[in-house]
């Protein structure tokens, strides 16, 4: 995945099998959600997450995983990185979103965090 367009490592997941639907952990890639997950840094992601306004999210935009800040504004959808670097994405609705972190993971316990 190019550094221009960070994103996260795609999971092999059977959409059909009891393991789409258990959480699992991604590593992050690129800084586009940086300061608050940092570039390698461990989430967990939950499917069956409850998707509002403010949560991270994984969703899929051109067929490809982004991790990104969902958000609503006027009826609008939007994933938002962390990093003003980045450029929004408005999406027509939340269905392109395939789960929900949960968690952020690490060896030392002050990074640890969990959302939602």
């Amino acid at each position: 995945m190019s550094s221009s367009n960070p994103q996260i490592q795609n999971p092999i997941l059977d959409d059909t099998g009891c393991a789409a639907h258990e959480p699992y952990a991604l590593r992050v890639l690129g800084d586009s959600m940086e300061p608050e997950f940092a570039d390698g840094c461990i989430v967990i992601v939950d499917p069956a997450g409850h998707v509002q306004s403010g949560a991270y999210v994984v969703a899929k935009v051109n067929d490809e995983p982004i991790f990104r800040q969902y958000w609503v504004e006027d009826e609008r959808h939007w994933l938002r990185p962390i990093n003003s670097g980045y450029p929004s994405l408005e999406i027509s609705d939340p269905s392109s979103i395939i789960g929900v972190i949960t968690q952020r993971a690490g060896t030392r316990r002050s990074y640890r965090r969990h959302y939602v």
